[in-house]
């Protein structure tokens, strides 16, 4: 543990983007993305995320401008490094925005950006949002060299990739989640040894999210899918809040 750090707040950025993937499946305009945005931040979310997909499966252009317009916390814009989102996102001026790898065939993200092998493709476009006056994060598996490599964008921020932790906690499997987690642990030190703020993210639950909160030099957790799915038996607001209280009562005790 880096003890340089005292106790560092932990973050709750809400991802809402399927609401709108429920909203899309049947048309029209109800559920509204941007009023579940308005109730998770009325129980104490602290930050709303959303993917503007090149596809719009779920999210859409207005959303993120309603979101932008309408919400007073800050926004993360997800999205692919494409010349059509750069000028979305220089558009809407989102607080920060987390560039992630993009597949249109995946149903969620499946890995983290390759930051290391598409440095000179990555850099500049990095610099253009920072040009722009937006905070950049980068999403990116638990590796020393995309750690590395994002830093040399000029990005603020990295994500972890969580997914694989996830995968482990989802078979139950004891050695493979010792594993997984050790490499963020090492990891998020790492980053932030490195002058970066420290984010995680994806397949996150009530489970298995106590273990990733605890650790120090992590300030934010973004989680969606989850809580958006676990609205349908507790509703978001109880589901946003439950979330929150075990990532405090983690942080808080150091254990869990």
């Amino acid at each position: 543990m880096n003890t340089r750090l005292g106790k560092k707040s932990l973050r709750l950025g809400v991802n809402i983007d399927h609401v709108a993937t429920i909203r899309n499946a049947r048309g029209g305009d109800h559920p509204d993305p941007v009023r579940a945005a308005e109730l998770v931040a009325s129980v104490g979310a602290d930050g709303i995320t959303a993917h503007l997909r090149e596809d719009r499966r779920h999210i859409r252009d207005d959303d993120m401008r309603r979101l932008k317009e309408e919400l007073d916390l800050p926004l993360n814009f997800e999205m692919a490094a494409t010349a059509e989102m750069l000028k979305l996102c220089t558009e809407v001026q989102p607080h920060a925005c987390c560039i992630v790898p993009e597949n249109r065939t995946e149903r969620t993200t499946e890995g983290g950006l390759d930051v290391a092998g598409q440095h000179n493709f990555i850099a500049p476009f990095v610099r253009e949002l920072i040009d722009a006056g937006i905070r950049v994060s980068l999403f990116v598996d638990p590796e020393r060299r995309q750690i590395k490599a994002a830093k040399s964008t000029g990005a603020s921020v990295i994500e972890i990739h969580t997914g694989a932790y996830y995968e482990a906690t989802a078979a139950t499997d004891p050695a493979r989640i010792k594993t997984e987690l050790e490499k963020i642990q090492t990891i998020a030190a790492f980053a932030d040894e490195l002058g970066l703020e420290v984010h995680a993210g994806h397949g996150l639950t009530f489970h298995n999210v106590q273990p990733v909160a605890v650790i120090p030099q992590i300030v934010e957790l973004n989680i969606g899918h989850f809580l958006v799915g676990e609205a349908i038996f507790m509703g978001l607001a109880e589901a946003v809040k439950e979330m929150k209280r075990l990532m405090q009562d983690a942080r808080s005790g150091g254990h869990y």
